[in-house]
């Protein structure tokens, strides 16, 4: 199946407006080809504002997201691959989603191995069923 996050990252974004806040995403900069001012990539991460008032041309791609925006005063476009989204929140509140790598999620840990699974056994006595009306 095809990643849930950019669906959750539109919808989210959305919902964040619809409550008059203001959409920020954190994103980890070290993803290619995420390109972001690096003056302000503190830890491989920077936190952008997507708000209509601080953007333009917003496009919440499936693949990228990608828009206008000033630092500094100075135009720049930004691209940031989605999987390079760790979440998305309200500034105002926090309120939003933290998203789990993906690498992970593509090859979860098998659980550990105990062997053929155990028969069960009937029970002897009466049956615990009973007849619903």
């Amino acid at each position: 199946m095809t990643s849930n996050r950019p669906y959750l990252i539109r919808a989210l974004y959305e919902w964040i407006l619809d409550n008059d806040m203001t959409p920020h995403l954190l994103v980890d900069t070290s993803r290619s080809p995420t390109v972001v001012p690096s003056q302000f990539v503190q830890d491989g991460k920077i936190v952008l504002n997507v708000s209509p008032g601080a953007v333009r041309e917003l496009v919440l791609g499936n693949d990228e997201i990608v828009f206008n925006a000033r630092f500094s005063g100075r135009p720049m476009d930004v691209l940031v691959p989605v999987e390079a989204v760790m979440g998305i929140y309200a500034r105002e509140n926090g309120h939003g989603m933290l998203f789990p790598d993906e690498e992970g999620d593509a090859n979860p840990p098998s659980p550990p191995d105990k062997g053929p699974p155990t028969p069960l056994k009937p029970k002897r006595g009466k049956p615990n069923l009973r007849v619903v009306k």
